[in-house]
């Protein structure tokens, strides 16, 4: 068991359907804060989230829903056409992000927490986070599987989910930034939950 003064800082991250959100999920039940990168980009591009104005300034209000949160889907088939939109696009959520993930932390810390997990999908792509984080933790599992869950999930088709992974970091880069992986394919709840406790017991959960 690790024995610190202040709480061990865990990154977690996987490609898009890896599991990752259960992972998550199960070391927040064994007594982890888990700060999530992507719920707190979803709150900042809501309606009246402390993204929007920008986003409306940048893109126009045609980037909007109709209740005034960023219109996800078309971002993404601008984005597909226009890689610019991109950089645009994160110059102004990820230092929004950035700063709640750090207020998180912090508020976590002064708690008394013992170990903070820092749930960001993007953290292979995002490099600044290596040099933050005492460990990563990869939840890995095929490109097929990823497919597979996803359309099911989300209702997309194959070809807008083969995007999504293009653009994130690859399976190997994952692995290779990893301290620990967590191999979620063909394993049922039970066999994950073991995974998952035998990890957490390392970080005094």
């Amino acid at each position: 068991m690790i024995v610190a003064t202040s709480a061990y800082r865990l990154g977690l991250t996987g490609g898009i359907g890896s599991g990752k959100t259960t992972v998550a999920g199960m070391l927040a039940e064994m007594g982890a804060t888990v700060v999530d990168a992507d719920a707190i980009s979803r709150a900042a591009t809501a309606p009246g989230g402390s993204a929007i104005a920008m986003l409306k300034i940048a893109f126009g209000t045609s980037m909007l829903a109709a209740d005034g949160s960023l219109d996800r889907e078309q971002m993404r088939t601008l984005i597909y056409s226009d890689p610019t939109a991109k950089v645009r696009l994160e110059s102004i959520v990820h230092p929004l992000v950035g700063q709640e993930i750090a207020r998180q932390a912090e508020h976590a810390q002064a708690r008394g927490a013992t170990c903070i997990v820092f749930d960001i999908p993007l953290l292979v792509e995002s490099r600044h986070w290596r040099s933050t984080l005492q460990r990563i933790l990869v939840i890995d599992c095929s490109e097929r599987t990823q497919i597979e869950r996803v359309t099911a999930r989300n209702r997309l088709d194959t070809g807008s989910v083969t995007k999504i992974l293009a653009a994130q970091a690859s399976r190997t880069e994952r692995l290779d930034a990893a301290d620990m992986v967590i191999f979620n394919d063909g394993v049922d709840m039970n066999a994950l939950a073991l995974q998952v406790h035998e990890i957490g017991t390392q970080f005094g959960l």
